[in-house]
């Protein structure tokens, strides 16, 4: 990074971070275009997230029972989800539409979880002291998040992918 640009880049990165989290909170509201190569992407990443949880618990036991639940509650929400996902198709397009109340409460449950952990502290210390303090209530509600995206995005794409079958049988997808 340019010197001229690093006094800015806790700027940078805060705003890299709103503008994701922005993007991921319109998701959850309103008909969305389905998009089939998007979804498998997030999932491959997501995937990625579920290994790092995994691996955190594998290296702080402590956070084992905070994760193992997150995720079985993820699992549940993310089923919960999918039976009120209305899904469409129409005009050879995709389309459908989240429940935004769970995808909203999620998403206030990550930020304020978040915006707690900052308020006490707990990024201001080195990598380190992070590891130390590391909480299962935090690593529970990551965890909870992940699974609900593998969750709710792989039946997403199975179901798509079924309604596009039936729409073009003719189609081998």
């Amino acid at each position: 990074m340019p010197a001229a640009l690093a006094p800015y880049a806790p700027y940078l990165a805060t705003a890299a971070i709103g503008w994701a989290y922005y993007r991921r909170i319109r998701r959850s509201f309103g008909r969305q275009r389905w998009q089939p190569v998007r979804t498998t992407i997030r999932l491959a990443l997501v995937s990625v997230a579920m290994v790092g949880l995994i691996v955190a618990a594998a290296f702080l036991p402590h956070v084992v029972p905070g994760i193992a639940t997150g995720a079985a509650a993820g699992v549940v929400l993310g089923v919960f989800a999918l039976r009120h996902t209305h899904a469409e198709w129409g005009d050879g397009q995709g389309w459908y539409t989240p429940n935004p109340w769970i995808g909203g409460a999620l998403t206030l449950l990550l930020l304020g979880r978040l915006a707690w952990r900052y308020a006490n502290g707990a990024f201001s210390s080195g990598a380190a002291q992070t590891a130390q303090q590391a909480s299962p209530l935090t690593l529970g509600i990551a965890a909870a998040l992940v699974a609900y995206s593998l969750v709710n995005g792989a039946g997403l794409l199975w179901r798509m992918r079924r309604l596009s079958m039936q729409a073009n049988p003719s189609v081998i997808q």
